[in-house]
């Protein structure tokens, strides 16, 4: 379907007051509502015509004959990027319920993080999503490099609760010499260049090692340069593939009770999507390269790529810990959702959460 490129101010506000009853209602809307309860100069016939055209263009449809008209994906898209009506008071208060929590808390971020999707699904009616911070379980303890067969070395490293992280790699670049040389030093040369890493990297957040800069380094390490870049290069491809973390999930009872939801088999899909397939989830609601600090991001519908979501709008934003991305919180709820509140909430919410973790960090 195509959609028109310009609407004309009458246009915009019909199909305005159309998406925002049709939110508050969950009932087809009709030429004779908008008339009764919205302040439109003309006649019912005038609507009739201008809902037509809309439905003709694809953004409103009729969900069975002599209905009125409920939005489509592309009108909810219109309407969020053109006409939606910002609000800015739910902003006051979950600013005011996230200092209380945020404050009391002292760094317990699994508590924190359940108590503040919590709140955004009490405030929204709908699900709330939110993944811990990276940086909060991966924090670098220690490190070692140890020689493998066949020229190869491992990087064995230790991160919070005493996890490991392992990394595989070549060493025909660790040094200069023959191959003898090489049999002779490389023992040694991995304990210097261990104790060396670990005075640099020890305390600091895998992704906050990916992107350092190892260029300047000082006359006794400047022939690893090349290595030690190999070396982050690796662990950056390594952590990408592992990024994924746990979701933490509030509000599905609120769903349940959602008129779009009383086909059982929508629902089902989806709760198998929160409940046993939150992998598939994870890349559509955090991406550690975006770099639009607290963009909120909106998927409605269709634009969806997981079938389990056709029926659902996913409004998500990273947090940030200075430029570094390190989570994202979220609310999924039907495409009828309340998209200036959803909006707001999680906008809020991802600025918030940045600015702390921020200051956490460089209060550290």
């Amino acid at each position: 379907m195509t959609v028109p490129v310009n609407l004309s101010e009458r246009h915009q506000k019909i199909l305005q007051a159309t998406i925002k009853h049709y939110i508050a209602t969950a009932e087809p809307v009709g030429s004779k509502t908008l008339i009764e309860e919205y302040d439109f100069s003309v006649s019912s016939a005038t609507i009739r015509n201008v809902m037509g055209k809309l439905e003709k263009a694809g953004l409103l449809y009729q969900p069975y004959t002599s209905a009125g008209r409920i939005p489509s994906d592309s009108g909810y898209r219109i309407y969020v990027d053109r006409l939606i009506p910002y609000q800015n008071s739910l902003k006051y208060s979950l600013k005011k319920s996230l200092s209380h929590y945020f404050g009391s808390l002292q760094g317990h971020y699994e508590g924190l993080f359940k108590k503040i999707t919590q709140i955004l699904s009490d405030l929204s009616g709908c699900i709330a999503l939110a993944t811990l911070p990276h940086n909060a379980s991966n924090i670098i303890y220690h490190l070692q490099l140890l020689p493998i067969a066949d020229h190869k070395i491992m990087l064995v490293m230790v991160i919070d609760n005493y996890q490991t992280e392992s990394v595989l790699f070549d060493y025909h670049d660790l040094t200069v010499g023959d191959e003898q040389y090489l049999v002779e030093v490389i023992e040694r040369e991995l304990q210097i260049l261990s104790n060396f890493l670990n005075h640099k990297l020890k305390g600091r957040s895998l992704l906050d090692i990916v992107d350092l800069d190892w260029s300047e380094l000082n006359q006794d390490f400047r022939q690893y340069a090349h290595f030690i870049n190999n070396l982050l290069e690796k662990i950056k491809q390594n952590y990408q593939i592992s990024s994924f973390t746990p979701i933490m999930v509030q509000g599905i009872a609120k769903m349940v009770r959602q008129p779009e939801f009383a086909q059982i088999e929508h629902l089902q899909i989806l709760l198998q999507l929160l409940e046993e397939e939150q992998e598939k989830l994870f890349p559509l609601i955090f991406n550690n390269n975006e770099q639009s600090y607290s963009k909120v991001k909106i998927s409605i519908g269709s634009e969806n790529l997981l079938e389990s979501m056709q029926y659902c709008s996913l409004i998500s934003a990273n947090y940030y810990q200075g430029s570094c991305p390190i989570g994202s919180v979220g609310i999924i709820g039907p495409t009828r959702i309340a998209y200036e509140d959803a909006i707001a909430l999680v906008e809020s919410t991802a600025h918030y959460l940045s600015e702390n973790l921020t200051s956490r960090k460089n209060k550290g």
